[in-house]
């Protein structure tokens, strides 16, 4: 019986264990999306308990919470610090098989040396050692991320954020790591919601221009691409949910944005074709600024509207949809690609029905000029785990090039979580490890080293040409 969370946790061959720690254990990282903020990196952010810092916006945690029948109180209420950490310690025993047990120990382990498992019997005494380790100087958002040795990373940011923190950060020379901006214009597609006159009004404040017209609303977009490239943007990131593909003329979109301006109902046709032309608009930018492009496809959000209503959105009450997209999106790519104008783009669905379906359409793009162009990405959200990496993984070996794939990243608005990339990169090596020893690929180390560094940090630096 092996320990737990050894020095070969999840390495299952000779081979997965060398290309582990003589490879892959001590590259850097470019975690480039994730949900921290430039603000609590600028201010150096510290915490008040472990339980900020673990809990405070860590819906992958609260839904678990509930499912053992922890009061709300205790998950998002106001229940005390102390308290919701040890109803947090009487769920993580019950949570075998599932990756919040191996990244709740992993975390334990490298951030605060602890190894004993977190149980009720333990609580306490982790509860003390922790909040100890939390006060020490080096315990900052700073001191995290470089505890982590993370070269650079992207935050998510709306487009008309005044991205003041960033660029403090920019001309910060104490903190020599990367914080960049991603182009996220969820307020800009969203002509059906009801906050999309208010979302215009700050696009007016950003630019100093009036938005009045489609033409002036494309226009606006523009500038805050340009300048969001000026700080240090080379990504930009779109969240579809529902069908997006429909060509419609600029009258069309020009009657719909009236029509938005004056809160008038905004049609399920209207909302596809004004995404439409302005995933067009805004692909072609940017391809010319040598950005790329990611989209997260497949969430079905704020189910239980009695919770959302109560506590808000993005607090664990989202799943898997089951729309089809395929026709969409390979038209979608393809309108960008008759022009010459897809620019570099990274795939990532939530239902892994789909996971042949995004990988041979990225197929269908790429380009000879750049390795990689086209990137079926890593597990997101809920294939968040081993068995979805490894699906990820072998599927895109299957029918890709995996030796390009731009490999992990947190996605997470917690500091602490630079342990996923440790998880992913041993369920990385022990699959090239078995087909290795399963004769299917030659022991050459030399190369298969170079691939798992190129996986970890290098493929993702050169993609997104940062230095």
């Amino acid at each position: 019986m092996k320990a737990f969370l050894n020095d070969d946790f999840l390495l299952e061959t000779e081979t997965a264990k060398k290309l582990y720690h003589d490879y892959a254990k001590d590259m850097p990282i470019f975690d480039y999306h994730c949900h921290l903020t430039a603000k609590e990196i600028a201010e150096d952010r510290r915490f008040s308990s472990i339980t900020e810092a673990w809990l405070g916006e860590d819906h992958y945690k609260w839904r678990v919470l509930r499912a053992n029948g922890v009061a709300e109180e205790y998950v998002t209420g106001s229940k005390s610090e102390k308290e919701k950490f040890l109803k947090w310690a009487e769920t993580v025993p019950e949570l075998i098989g599932n990756p919040l047990y191996h990244w709740t120990h992993l975390e334990l382990k490298r951030c605060f040396g602890i190894e004993e498992e977190l149980a009720p019997e333990t609580a306490e005494a982790i509860w003390n050692k922790t909040n100890e380790k939390i006060k020490q100087a080096g315990f900052s958002a700073r001191g995290i991320i470089k505890q982590f040795d993370v070269r650079a990373l992207c935050t998510t940011d709306d487009p008309v954020d005044s991205m003041e923190y960033h660029l403090q950060l920019k001309e910060d020379d104490t903190f020599d790591v990367k914080v960049l901006p991603t182009f996220r214009p969820d307020g800009a597609l969203n002509v059906n919601v009801a906050t999309f006159p208010d979302w215009i009004e700050k696009l007016e404040a950003a630019t100093d221009k009036d938005v009045t017209t489609f033409v002036e609303f494309l226009e606006g977009l523009s500038e805050r691409v340009d300048y969001f490239h000026e700080v240090g943007c080379r990504l930009s990131d779109h969240g579809l949910d529902a069908s997006f593909f429909q060509l419609a003329g600029e009258e069309t979109c020009e009657a719909i944005f009236q029509k938005a301006l004056r809160q008038e109902e905004i049609s399920d046709e209207e909302t596809v074709q004004f995404k439409t032309a302005v995933f067009l608009h805004l692909g072609k930018l940017y391809a010319e600024k040598g950005w790329a492009m990611q989209f997260h496809i497949g969430g079905l959000r704020s189910t239980n509207t009695r919770m959302v209503d109560q506590i808000g959105p993005n607090t664990g009450f989202d799943s898997i949809a089951d729309f089809t997209y395929a026709d969409d999106f390979s038209k979608l790519l393809n309108e960008l690609e008759k022009s010459n104008s897809l620019p570099k783009t990274v795939l990532y669905n939530l239902n892994p029905r789909d996971n042949y379906m995004l990988a041979t359409l990225a197929g269908n793009f790429q380009d000879g000029e750049v390795p990689g162009k086209m990137q079926f990405g890593t597990a997101w959200w809920f294939n968040d785990h081993r068995d979805g990496m490894e699906d990820q993984i072998k599927t895109l070996a299957n029918v890709g090039v995996l030796s390009r794939f731009v490999g992990m990243l947190t996605d997470s608005r917690s500091l602490l979580s630079y342990t996923r990339h440790e998880y992913f990169r041993r369920i990385l090596c022990n699959i090239i490890g078995k087909w290795v020893e399963n004769g299917e690929y030659p022991a050459n180390i030399e190369r298969l080293g170079r691939m798992v560094k190129d996986i970890s940090y290098h493929n993702i630096a050169n993609y997104i040409e940062v230095e």
